[in-house]
């Protein structure tokens, strides 16, 4: 099975270096030294991860054969590839690969069915899933424990415990209108759900 690693960014100095955005929760195993990795644009693949190093907050790799400024200026915005065994899991049993993840039916406690989850985005402080309903439309869920209390891969299924309005915003307007009537209500109610993410934030359930 193949999974997004990386993308490649802006070259870095004149010895051939690239910026990546990382992509995996386990850079230091997927885009670490000896790893070979496919590429989108095929054509600018496999590539082999040389040397890599942390600069400023950003991770710099060097590729095998890329010599110089150049040619690690060609690389940019190439998507970098990992091939993963499908059977492979995480050490931390707490953890998850974006595969394990996708496709899962995603159900409320009670066990209403809420979408399917059809993707993970992956931010800097926490990691948020992507839930289609069967309307079409989409609610991103962040991926913290008091909002995704259960993962079950065996019966295919994501239980969530969304706050009021994160999945069904008319709720959110019911709610704001019973609190204290009025738009300044509703408005009180969207900042108060904001700020209860922002609290889970700290206790982010990372997926890889």
């Amino acid at each position: 099975m193949q999974l997004v690693v990386g993308k490649i960014g802006r070259a870095h100095g004149i010895k051939g270096d690239v910026s990546v955005e990382v992509r995996t929760d386990e850079p230091e195993l997927r885009l670490g030294p000896g790893a070979v990795l496919f590429t989108d644009p095929a054509s600018a693949g496999p590539l082999t991860v040389e040397s890599g190093k942390v600069h400023s907050g950003r991770l710099l790799l060097r590729f095998a054969g890329v010599k110089d400024r150049n040619a690690a200026e060609e690389l940019r915005g190439t998507i970098l590839i990992a091939e993963v065994d499908p059977e492979e899991r995480p050490d931390d049993p707490e953890e998850y690969y974006d595969h394990q993840l996708i496709g899962l039916d995603v159900v409320l406690l009670d066990g209403t069915l809420v979408g399917e989850l059809t993707e993970v985005v992956h931010l800097p402080y926490q990691d948020l899933l992507t839930v289609r309903k069967p309307d079409g439309t989409e609610a991103l869920v962040p991926f913290v424990t008091r909002i995704v209390p259960t993962i079950d891969l065996e019966n295919q299924r994501a239980v969530i415990d969304p706050p009021v309005g994160l999945i069904d915003l008319g709720q959110a307007e019911v709610a704001a209108g019973d609190g204290a009537g009025g738009d300044g209500a509703g408005d009180g109610a969207g900042a108060g759900a904001g700020d209860d993410a922002a609290a889970d934030a700290g206790d982010a359930e990372e997926s890889r």
